[in-house]
């Protein structure tokens, strides 16, 4: 959908990349049905006349202006711009600086972008991302001894974008698919259960999502693979898995990847 003819523009600013902003705005998005919504970000943002004209843009449309600003300058400049302009604006940064300011007596920075410098942080998360890409799918069993998080599920529930995402938060993830003809192999038996997560979902949602996948691929939809007798059967043996393995099993039914994500981050 064109920002033209979008009615629900939200419009992310920062003098970084944004990414904050953005994940803040998705969060909340997925809160909310039948909203077709529309995000464009402006990163990098340095000077007043930047950010002049995509707040002119911005009241263009129907929506409002969330912003990531660390310079006081600019800071100041939204909130005269979007005096002028009738836009709502919301700071996602302000009120824990504040915070942070009266609570511990300190005094910011203001140096934007200092979250994604380059530095020991950094580099841990690029080596996760590139250990969880060449594990995907069960494609490296010996890497499971290595991983700090094995994702275990039944074909469709999210295991791969729910470890990239993992993975951008540093940890080193290997999803594994359960298939009942398929015995687990030895390393999975050899882990704690701590390091293991397993998923699931209803089985009238799994069917659906499926048989959506099957028409996507131009395939038939009549196929084992989406009827509900396979299905049932598979999450009978994954449930018998996860019973023999001691691990914590999540239902991702109706749930966003980063609130799985963030069950599981608090298991480990």
């Amino acid at each position: 959908m064109s920002i033209e003819q979008s009615s629900n523009l939200i419009t992310i600013c920062s003098d970084s990349i944004g990414d904050t902003a953005e994940a803040v705005v998705q969060a909340v998005i997925h809160q909310f049905q039948n909203q077709q919504i529309t995000i464009k970000r402006y990163g990098n943002i340095r000077h007043e006349d930047e950010l002049r004209k995509l707040m002119e843009e911005a009241a263009q449309h129907k929506g409002f202006v969330v912003y990531t600003l660390v310079q006081p300058e600019l800071r100041e400049m939204i909130k005269e711009e979007a005096v002028r302009l009738d836009l709502r604006i919301v700071d996602i940064m302000g009120p824990m600086m504040q915070a942070f300011i009266d609570t511990f007596d300190d005094a910011p920075q203001q140096r934007p972008g200092l979250l994604h410098q380059l530095d020991e942080n950094y580099f841990r998360r690029i080596e996760a991302i590139e250990f969880t890409v060449a594990c995907d799918d069960g494609r490296d069993l010996g890497a499971m001894l290595k991983a700090d998080i094995v994702l275990l599920g039944m074909s469709r529930t999210s295991k791969t974008p729910l470890s990239i995402f993992l993975a951008h938060r540093g940890k080193k993830v290997v999803n594994y698919p359960i298939i009942p003809e398929i015995a687990p192999p030895k390393e999975l038996l050899s882990l704690p259960s701590n390091r293991l997560i397993g998923l699931t979902m209803k089985p009238e949602y799994m069917l659906k999502i499926r048989s959506e996948r099957l028409k996507a691929l131009g395939l038939p939809t009549g196929s084992q693979y989406a009827s509900l007798e396979r299905i049932t059967e598979e999450m009978e043996y994954a449930s018998s898995l996860f019973n023999k393995l001691g691990c914590p099993v999540i239902d991702i039914t109706d749930k966003a990847i980063e609130e799985t994500a963030g069950i599981i981050m608090g298991y480990i």
